[in-house]
């Protein structure tokens, strides 16, 4: 197949592209020669969608959007995290929709983020409740502009990701220097929900998406076993053989990080129901199973 990638250079599209090497890949990125240092050798690279026919594509998997936490929430950032996922995505679905024979899949991105603040309440797909917050309205945004894409010729994936747990970015290396030096703790309460999903069953998530041309629509990519932020710190700590002491109050992560800190502070018990229903596997289904695989094991 023939497979156009946006956002490969990031820690998810690194990974997922790793397991395509039977397929020709495409990836859209503003630096190629950068971009070409740390992928594959057999990876096709281009600048613009004006470089690539679209009638030729098979699949587009479309992970492209500034990382929505790791600068403070100013209104400029803000635009920035929204237009690098809004602006894209609508390029994207104008150039499926002149084509004459589009790709018959497009896997947009998505967060869990969607479903904005839920304390301990149990969600999953079917969950529709429009929020305030930004984090929902950005996936909200992003959603609807891929949904538009679809027809009889293309299928839509909306991915929802979950705290993507990875050894060599993303979350878990934030989390971690603290606890290597047992300082680690949670964080306010504890009692917010965290829906993880390890670095290999999200990849496989995207596999799925795909392969398997039955799945269409939202699709949660998280754990089918969300945990407290109080039980992931604990199993974290323990898993490192550290203490679990030391708590951050909420005050001090909101000077730290401003508005942004919502997204620590406030959690979603996602279910991945979708998933689940149409038999997939989760080869780490459980936190405690997953960061031994990550930290311990050789």
């Amino acid at each position: 197949m023939n497979i156009l990638i946006t956002g490969g250079s990031g820690l998810i599209g690194r990974a997922l592209i790793q397991h395509l090497s039977a397929e020709r890949i495409i990836v859209l990125t503003r630096n190629p020669t950068k971009t070409a240092n740390i992928l594959p050798d057999n990876i096709e690279f281009i600048s613009t969608l004006d470089e690539i026919d679209f009638n030729e594509l098979d699949v587009i998997i479309n992970l492209a959007g500034e990382a929505i936490v790791d600068k403070r929430w100013s209104n400029a950032q803000k635009n920035t995290i929204c237009q690098s996922r809004w602006k894209i995505t609508q390029n994207l679905v104008e150039k499926i929709q002149t084509a004459t024979n589009p790709p018959h899949s497009l896997i947009s991105g998505s967060a869990i983020g969607f479903y904005g603040r839920q304390g301990a309440l149990a969600i999953d797909e079917s969950y529709q409740e429009i929020h305030d917050e930004f984090s929902h309205k950005v996936c909200q945004k992003w959603e609807a502009i891929a949904q538009t894409a679809e027809s009889d010729k293309t299928r839509v994936c909306i991915i929802r990701t979950g705290i993507v747990l990875a050894e060599n970015g993303g979350a878990l290396q934030k989390m971690l220097p603290p606890f290597k030096f047992g300082l680690g703790g949670p964080i306010a309460s504890g009692e917010q929900f965290m829906s993880w999903i390890h670095i290999d069953d999200m990849v496989a998530v995207l596999l799925a998406a795909v392969y398997q041309t039955s799945l269409t629509g939202i699709i949660n990519a998280t754990a089918p076993m969300p945990v407290s932020n109080q039980e992931f710190s604990e199993t974290l700590s323990a898993v490192l053989n550290r203490p679990c002491l030391f708590r951050v109050p909420a005050f001090l992560l909101r000077a730290l990080m401003g508005e942004s800190a919502d997204l620590v502070l406030y959690g979603q018990n996602v279910l991945p129901r979708k998933l689940l229903n149409n038999n997939f596997k989760f080869q780490y289904p459980s936190l405690e199973v997953a960061l031994k695989q990550l930290l311990v094991e050789p």
